[in-house]
């Protein structure tokens, strides 16, 4: 079965994330307006009411911003674990009886032909993980949202075949931004904050030796970061390692207000 991957929007100011595999159509997260979901989808050929469910990371605003509107306006499933359901309840509103979906971080469950796997990540949310996606032979992940870069989450992300990878801020520019204070910038770059260029790049060299071979960077700031940055910034730590870019792992960026590239794997 093929399995499709598609960064809808990936940035500070909303997230929502598109997978396939066989007759099976989720999001993971859904941190934009629910009308923005709505065209980003259409825009690759997808109507709303065809999702199976959205898979939630964690209950901030640009994660679940239409999670509700969405699940009531299509009848969706929502699956998230316990500490973000009762982080998002206030957010997402009510949700349509028989759509509540609890699991369990570190189990994994199926939607329809997808297996997830929600694995913890240090942020700072009631109980945020990422979510390793697998259909057949392939898999797909997403891992934002993450202050560091942990032994326990390489390992989770071994071999997958396209990763959408934080590449949240460059330190420098986020210390002289004069429009953040500096408890907000204490906790983005604390350790349950988000990864800066520098260390995805160094997660980029560990994840290409387990086998990985596409990455998207991605939840970028607006403010704190620039796409030719993000990308300069990895090109270089992995050029200095030795590694072929393009022949040992591929490298993009997932745009903040529009779709990115989508990856369709298998036959």
């Amino acid at each position: 079965m093929k399995l499709t991957f598609c960064p809808l929007f990936s940035g500070s100011s909303g997230n929502a994330l598109y997978i396939s595999g066989g007759d099976t159509r989720i999001l993971i997260d859904a941190g934009m307006a629910g009308r923005s979901i709505e065209n980003a989808l259409r825009e690759i050929g997808v109507l709303p009411e065809m999702l199976s469910g959205i898979a939630v990371t964690h209950e901030h605003s640009d994660h679940v911003k239409g999670v509700g509107i969405l699940s009531r306006k299509y009848h969706i499933p929502v699956y998230a674990n316990e500490g973000t359901w009762n982080g998002m309840a206030r957010s997402v509103g009510d949700i349509p009886p028989g759509c509540r979906r609890i699991v369990q971080t570190g189990e994994d469950f199926y939607i329809g032909d997808l297996a997830l796997l929600p694995f913890a990540i240090p942020h700072d949310a009631a109980e945020p993980v990422g979510y390793r996606v697998f259909c057949a032979a392939h898999s797909v992940a997403t891992a934002t949202d993450i202050g560091h870069m942990t032994k326990q989450i390489l390992r989770t992300l071994a071999g997958t075949e396209v990763l959408l990878l934080e590449s949240n801020h460059d330190p420098d520019m986020l210390r002289r931004n004069p429009h953040y204070p500096l408890q907000l910038k204490q906790r983005i770059l604390g350790s349950r904050g988000h990864l800066s260029n520098g260390d995805s790049a160094e997660a980029l060299l560990a994840l290409c030796e387990s086998g990985v071979r596409q990455v998207l960077l991605g939840h970028l700031s607006g403010e704190n970061n620039t796409p030719e940055l993000a990308l300069d910034t990895a090109v270089r730590r992995l050029s200095q390692a030795g590694v072929r870019l393009n022949e040992d792992i591929g490298l993009g960026v997932a745009w903040r207000d529009r779709v990115s590239r989508k990856f369709e794997i298998g036959t």
